[in-house]
């Protein structure tokens, strides 16, 4: 037996060099997925930046976040939002407090007692109920509370408008938080004879609440900016009122359309001024939730 013999591999290596080909496609593939990165980065940038630019003044003047434009004139450079944003947080914060305990437990219903046409079928109306357009949510709401129960136009009546766009959302993200949770922890716990609904509420739903929380806050800022319901269920108001089941309240999305018809520049300073504020509690929100999905799994 020859030396070269001896020196030759006994098989081929088991990982063979990429061809000049992949490599290509390869190439050409990672330019594409950041080209289409950088092009849907575009707008996104362009509309923070316009925002930030014309609203910045806005909102570093004095009393922006400490008063209201009770009294304020549609040409001065007077006044601020706290009233709208305090009607923001309240109606959003109402409809919070309806939608996700119902939400939770219908996510509940359909992920561990759902079977047969009744969980199909609320299945179902949960995605249609995803679909309505929110300007159908507030038709709805006032031709039943307002039109036909004879209720005044409220705040109230805003955030059962959200209610009907937060439910779904909330719905469908617990739904999906509780299937990641693995059979074997049920499991284990009905081995040690743990009832069903204790371990629902002991297992199932604190593995799941890091994501249930997230999900929860991301729908909130999700209808803090809807516009449709405030246009039809309340008026305007430019002081502050924390009577939520009667008189006029003031919005973001709803200050924003208001001033849309002042022709003033200080008018105009304050759509921009209440758009980068609604961004920011937006914003606020998303980090917020971040941060809540990261405490929790960690603690775990």
């Amino acid at each position: 037996m020859s030396a070269d013999l001896l020196d030759a591999p006994a098989k081929a290596p088991t990982f063979q060099s990429i061809s000049t080909s992949r490599k290509a496609k390869n190439g050409i593939a990672t330019v594409l997925f950041y080209a289409a990165f950088g092009i849907a980065l575009i707008p996104l940038v362009w509309v923070l930046f316009t925002v930030i630019e014309k609203g910045w003044r806005a909102i570093t003047s004095s009393g922006w976040w400490t008063n209201s434009l009770q009294g304020v004139l549609p040409e001065q450079f007077a006044g601020g939002i706290y009233h709208a944003l305090y009607g923001t947080l309240i109606q959003a914060a109402i409809a919070a407090l309806i939608s996700v305990p119902l939400g939770i437990m219908a996510a509940i219903y359909l992920v561990e007692y759902g079977r047969g046409a009744f969980a199909r079928t609320v299945t179902f109306m949960v995605d249609v109920l995803a679909g309505v357009p929110s300007i159908v949510a507030a038709l709805f709401v006032f031709s039943l509370w307002i039109a036909t129960l004879g209720f005044e136009q409220s705040a109230f009546a805003v955030s059962l408008a959200l209610v009907l766009l937060m439910l779904p959302v909330v719905v469908r993200n617990t739904e999906e938080m509780l299937k990641l949770v693995p059979d074997e922890l049920r499991e284990a716990s009905y081995a040690l004879g743990v009832p069903k609904w204790k371990t629902i509420m002991r297992i199932v739903i604190p593995t799941a609440m890091p994501g249930i929380i997230s999900g929860v806050l991301l729908s909130i800022a999700r209808v803090m900016g809807e516009t449709a319901p405030v246009l039809v269920l309340v008026g305007y108001s430019r002081s502050i009122n924390f009577d939520v089941f009667e008189g006029n309240m003031a919005s973001l999305p709803l200050l924003i359309y208001t001033e849309l018809i002042n022709p003033q520049p200080a008018g105009q300073l304050r759509v921009w001024g209440a758009a980068l504020t609604l961004i920011i509690v937006m914003a606020l929100l998303n980090l917020l939730a971040a941060l809540a999905t990261r405490f929790l799994t960690n603690k775990r």
